[in-house]
């Protein structure tokens, strides 16, 4: 996908604007059916391997397990085995902590302890699902009326999914100064450790602005997190935050405290600087939500988006009838599953991609069905399964 052209519909959701942009790949802002908006991420191509996309598909599954303190982004679902995956998220109305530091200024300690305590209590519930984010920063943590939000949970399988990713320029120069030693090393199987590390940053670019390494470019920056013997730049760091801050910095991962660890420390530190937990997410949300900021509140479709959203109702309901039909009188003339998956695939997706057109009197058209056989994401999910030889068990078997 350029970078100047704009999805209209990704699966079943219609899109509005682009969010942002990543190593990993576009964020949108789109509507279901029903107006929810949501954020949807469509993945790099380059990124999208058969087993990262087998992998993906299991974590998404179990994402979807997640409930907690609802500090996370709820997960809501993939397609893992389009052309180009993508993941539906809840849209978490805020600004991103890197945002907030770059126009508010540095979070004070009490604030920052809040931070962590609030976070760390977000992973816990990701953690006990059996995940792993690995990919926190503050541009991943979104504040706003509820407090800190982990967005982009579900990239997991993405991130060091091999160990060639850190040899693509833009794809961590972003987030090599966050990632834990052994995930920059290559370890394609990093523990819950990880997290903690990457917190880690989180809390120290909140109190500081910078990052515990940097460099001009990202060999050097990773050159320096795998070097036990250079420790992490701490300057700038209250000396209240330098305890709990260092000890999830600890090069190696058994050294890092448990996220139990960091929140009782954390609760603790603020009850030493004179306040309560309940109390400094409070002032947390006072001071980094204003109210007359467009991105605090939740975007409404306007009636353009009501009319697209109707024709795409319609549309979907004929499409899954056509399914059915489909299921149960197969049309003939395959010569094989193989023999048009990946042109099936690509038609799939870009007619999902396809602008509504406007007719006369200004209501959008009804994109026509597609007939014939079941969605190509499904074919294809369903051949690289037996290739591989992965079972629908694989979403539920332990990494």
């Amino acid at each position: 996908m350029s970078g100047a052209s704009i999805p209209s519909r990704i699966g079943p959701y219609l899109v509005e604007r682009r969010l942002g942009a990543g190593g990993m790949g576009e964020v949108y802002l789109a509507y279901s059916v029903a107006g929810e908006p949501v954020a949807v991420k469509v993945i790099r191509p380059d990124r999208t391997d058969p087993h990262t996309r087998a992998r993906f598909e299991r974590e998404a599954t179990m994402a979807r397990t997640i409930s907690g303190t609802g500090r996370v982004a709820r997960f809501i679902e993939a397609d893992p085995f389009a052309e180009q995956p993508w993941l539906a998220m809840d849209y978490v109305p805020g600004r991103p902590l890197s945002d907030v530091v770059k126009d508010n200024g540095l979070l004070s300690a009490p604030l920052v302890a809040s931070l962590g305590a609030l976070l760390a209590e977000g992973l816990a519930a990701v953690h006990a699902a059996g995940l792993v984010h690995r990919d926190l920063k503050a541009q991943n943590v979104i504040l706003g009326d509820f407090g800190p939000v982990i967005i982009d949970f579900g990239l997991g399988a993405f991130v060091g999914a091999s160990k060639g990713s850190l040899t693509q320029a833009g794809v961590v120069i972003g987030t090599v100064r966050c990632m834990p030693p052994e995930q920059a090393l290559g370890e394609l199987e990093v523990t819950q450790a990880a997290d903690v590390y990457g917190l880690g940053t989180v809390l120290l670019y909140a109190a500081t602005g910078h990052y515990p390494y940097d460099g001009a470019r990202w060999e050097a920056v990773a050159a320096q997190v795998v070097n036990a013997e250079i420790g992490p730049d701490l300057s700038g760091l209250p000396a209240e935050l330098t305890p709990v801050v260092s000890a999830m910095l600890a090069h190696k991962a058994e050294d890092r405290p448990s996220l139990e660890e960091v929140t009782r420390q954390c609760a603790d530190l603020m009850r030493l600087l004179g306040t309560s937990p309940a109390r400094a997410r409070r002032a947390l949300i006072q001071e980094t939500t204003p109210k007359d900021h467009p991105t605090m509140v939740l975007p409404q479709p306007d009636i353009p988006m009501l009319d697209r959203l109707d024709s795409l109702e319609r549309l979907l309901r004929r499409e899954s009838a056509s399914s059915a039909e489909n299921v149960l009188a197969p049309s003939g003339g395959e010569s094989g599953p193989e023999a048009s998956a990946e042109s099936d695939v690509r038609s799939d997706v870009e007619s999902s991609r396809v602008s509504v057109p406007e007719p006369p009197g200004g209501r959008p058209a009804e994109p026509a069905p597609k007939k014939g056989r079941p969605p190509a994401s499904r074919r294809v999910a369903d051949e690289l399964r037996k290739r591989y030889a992965m079972g629908p068990a694989l979403a539920w078997s332990k990494r």
